[in-house]
């Protein structure tokens, strides 16, 4: 394991665990972190170091649970560009809007960054074969993960799942199930048959490690605004990995003495079709409770129920940031409006969070001189079905 990382924590309990061998969740059931000799780090690490590495996530290693680089399966994931997009804000009246592209990761999304950490971590623990439950994006990239290193990928998908995400996984090689459900029914045939079947599962959360590589968003964020954080962070939530892992980036860049104490507020961006998370925040929850018939046309955000629900929740109180619903039709809407005035080709998810922050402006929840920075997670380019839709045209002038 990394000579830094010293063992692996219980989200909830507290309890800990050897990081030197495969684990899933804690005996309580909840998503275990990693942990770190941040002391030693910081001894032995300064941040000015990092320009001279490779543009690549992997320019964190001290901060990366992998200890022999021979392991490590990278395709050149992770340090995307954060642009100021002055047009798209300039028509909004926002003077520091800033998108964070995710979608020119390798295969296209912000998940390559989750699968390359715990491919490699689960690789030096002895791992070979591994099954994931996937809406699309980190289904492609286990495959495309999986072919690198030789090893076997088994995903599991609903059936409507865009056919972009279906071909990926078959010219990836993976072995590809369909399933007439959602995201979670597909969890659920993983566990009854991961034990028999001899797969590692690293679904969002299930695992210690996807969590580590989605957290170099944080370290990038930092370093890429000279080591101080934006005011607000607008960020679309499926499993919600991505945002607990910026949280976590955070709390260990204060301790190393990287950053101050300053934390962006975090915005949580869901569908009106499926947002555990927005009602759990609205009524004051600590948990989510379980979304009933959920729907919406972006298969990312199509997550009835989060197994860090907890997490994600927390990091919203603590920032004093918010969760936001948005229609399908607004998201789409949106996502034209993006693509219009900034040359990204958004996923859906992306969208919305341009959605998100126009209902945060009308409440003047944002002040318009504030640093924001909106996620876009992935590329347009995988969801023609769902952006092709007779949605009206948003006069961003306007809005």
């Amino acid at each position: 394991m990394s000579r830094f990382l010293t063992h692996l924590e219980c989200s909830k309990t507290g309890e800990t665990y050897d990081a030197g061998t495969l684990h899933n969740v804690s005996e309580a059931g909840y998503p275990l972190f990693a942990r770190y000799d941040l002391e030693s780090i910081k001894n032995s690490v300064d941040k000015s170091v990092f320009k001279e590495r490779n543009p690549i996530m992997w320019r964190y290693r001290e901060l990366l649970p992998v200890n022999d680089m021979k392991y490590c399966i990278s395709l050149g994931e992770g340090f995307t560009p954060l642009r100021k997009v002055d047009t798209l804000g300039g028509k909004l009246g926002i003077s520091n809007l800033f998108i964070k592209d995710e979608s020119l990761n390798p295969t296209g999304s912000f998940k390559a960054r989750g699968i390359s950490a715990a491919i490699s971590a689960a690789l030096e623990r002895g791992a070979r074969e591994f099954a994931m439950p996937s809406a699309g994006n980190a289904a492609g990239a286990l495959a495309a993960y999986a072919a690198d290193a030789g090893v076997s990928a088994h995903v599991f998908m609903p059936k409507d799942t865009p056919l972009a995400f279906k071909l990926e996984c078959e010219y990836y090689g993976a072995e590809m199930e369909l399933i007439d459900g959602l995201i979670t029914d597909c969890g659920q045939i993983i566990q009854k048959r991961k034990e028999k079947e001899g797969w590692y599962e690293i679904s969002t959360l299930k695992e210690p490690y996807r969590l580590e590589g989605k957290k170099t968003m944080g370290f990038e964020l930092a370093e890429q605004f000279e080591w101080e954080l934006p005011d607000v962070v607008i960020y679309p939530t499926g499993g919600g990995t991505g945002l607990i892992g910026m949280w976590k980036a955070f709390d260990e860049m204060e301790k190393l003495g990287w950053i101050g104490s300053k934390r962006p507020r975090m915005v949580s961006v869901q569908t009106e079709g499926c947002a555990p998370i927005v009602k759990a925040f609205n009524n004051n929850m600590k948990t989510a409770e379980p979304w009933q018939n959920a729907s919406t046309v972006v298969s990312g955000l199509r997550v009835p129920s989060a197994i860090g629900d907890f997490l994600i929740l927390e990091a919203l109180y603590e920032s004093e940031g918010t969760a936001v619903a948005v229609s399908d039709e607004e998201l789409i809407d949106y996502s034209k409006v993006m693509a219009a005035h900034t040359g990204i080709f958004p996923a859906p998810e992306g969208g919305a969070t341009l959605a998100a922050l126009m209902k945060l402006k009308e409440k003047q929840w944002i002040k318009d001189d504030e640093k924001i920075v909106l996620f876009n997670t992935g590329s347009g380019f995988k969801y023609m079905e769902a952006l092709n839709r007779n949605t009206k045209t948003v006069n961003a002038a306007k809005a």
